[in-house]
């Protein structure tokens, strides 16, 4: 049976007076630490113990001890008050200055496009923040998987996200190798795709992303088919490379392999065009230092 632990209302209410006044074996030296008045602390020493029920302490006109049940509580409750004084001071920490455990959600593909050029940079910058990159094309829920921030394409990020733009709007191209253009020819219009091996991305929702082009101030999708569905860019584009078939993917992502001459585009005068790249944070009442340190370093690195 599921059991609900909860902290009573005022359970820690004069702990912090009596461990001063216990400290000291005096109300008027505790009162002068904590800034009140001897009677205060004397009063909210009597609620304490009005509270569990038993006295803390024995009062003579001369001196202040601790009874057997005050130095059981004093026992136990000094080293705890301590860590509880600790916790805050690493929690307020972590909101002045950039520091603490990073967690980031990208895109395998985004990795070595915009992550891999600022690392040594950003780590040298903040050598208090510990960086973490889950690198998976799922889109997780932030809250719940305990990340920071994450890393998308405009399109895929939820209206309700502070999304933060990294790179300027590109355009998703079809491209093969020379090899395949060479055996199965060049499409030359987005229906011929229907003709040619075509090469899909799984998302993480589990569907399979659509092939958009552009005509004229509207979008149409091609339906496709082909011998290979992949769970990242990455996987494609070896393929692609390999001769398998074409795919239809983010220009950024295979600019390198184009200026190689080891695949070439197509189709490019009705390319779709994405909004771009984006971080993307439950918002800014919830921003730390850690994260707007990484925000400022990877926007000032980023090709936008």
């Amino acid at each position: 049976m599921k059991q609900n632990y909860t902290v009573r209302h005022g359970a820690l209410e004069g702990v912090e007076t009596f461990l001063a006044v216990a400290r000291h074996r005096n109300f008027r030296r505790a009162a002068g630490d904590l800034g009140v008045t001897p009677s205060a602390v004397s009063q909210t020493v009597r609620g304490l113990e009005a509270r569990l029920g038993v006295a803390l302490f024995i009062r003579t006109t001369r001196s202040v001890g601790l009874t057997e049940a005050g130095q059981r509580f004093f026992d136990r409750a000094r080293p705890a008050f301590e860590e509880l004084v600790a916790a805050g001071e690493a929690a307020r920490d972590l909101g002045r200055r950039p520091s603490g455990l990073l967690r980031l959600t990208v895109p395998r593909a985004v990795v070595p496009l915009l992550l891999e050029p600022v690392l040594a940079s950003f780590c040298q910058a903040y050598p208090d923040i510990e960086l973490e990159i889950a690198a998976s094309e799922e889109m997780v829920d932030l809250a719940a998987g305990g990340f920071d921030a994450g890393i998308r394409m405009g399109q895929f990020i939820a209206p309700d996200m502070v999304a933060v733009r990294l790179t300027s709007s590109f355009p998703l191209i079809v491209v093969g190798s020379p090899d395949y253009f060479a055996r199965h020819g060049r499409p030359r219009q987005p229906a011929d795709l229907r003709d040619h091996a075509c090469l899909r991305m799984r998302r993480g929702s589990g569907g399979l992303a659509p092939w958009l082009f552009k005509a004229g101030n509207a979008t149409v999708e091609i339906a496709v088919s082909g011998p290979i569905i992949a769970h990242d860019y990455p996987t494609l584009v070896g393929a692609v490379i390999g001769g398998v078939g074409l795919m239809q993917a983010p220009r950024p992502m295979v600019h390198a392999a184009i200026a190689q001459g080891v695949i070439e585009p197509v189709l490019e005068d009705v390319a779709f065009e994405t909004p771009g790249v984006f971080l993307y944070h439950p918002g800014k009442r919830q921003m730390l230092p850690k994260l707007r340190a990484f925000i400022d370093h990877i926007k000032a690195h980023s090709w936008q």
